[in-house]
């Protein structure tokens, strides 16, 4: 089930690339992004989904046993307790295929980059 060799070319080609119960959490972490951020920007970076606003917001990407977002605060005071039921990297958390997505932590963690890049940006 890992990605194809070919890079998509947008979101909805890489969506279709997996099956429909990981598809459905793909789409259930993309129209998150979208509600919570209207004016984000959607393209294919690193050959994964990719979301821009005044900057990198986060990335996300389906991987055999579990789908990893990228570019979150996980090292972040504010976000470490919150982060430990999952295994993260630097920058990463992966949410694994046999749980159902934190869909409130997820937006928590896209209302804190837009917030963060916003800081940045001035």
């Amino acid at each position: 089930m890992d990605k194809n060799t070919e890079v998509p070319e947008n979101v909805d080609q890489y969506i279709q690339n997996f099956p429909v119960e990981i598809k459905d959490k793909l789409l259930e972490i993309r129209n998150l992004i979208k509600s919570t951020v209207p004016d984000v920007e959607e393209y294919i970076s690193y050959g994964m989904p990719a979301y821009n606003h005044h900057g990198v917001l986060v990335y996300f990407s389906a991987f055999k046993n579990h789908i990893g977002l990228f570019s979150v605060p996980n090292l972040h005071p504010d976000f470490v307790e919150k982060f430990k039921p999952y295994k993260t990297g630097k920058g990463s958390v992966q949410f694994p295929h046999n749980k159902p997505l934190p869909v409130d932590f997820i937006k928590e963690i896209l209302e804190f980059r837009v917030q963060d890049n916003l800081k940045k940006a001035k």
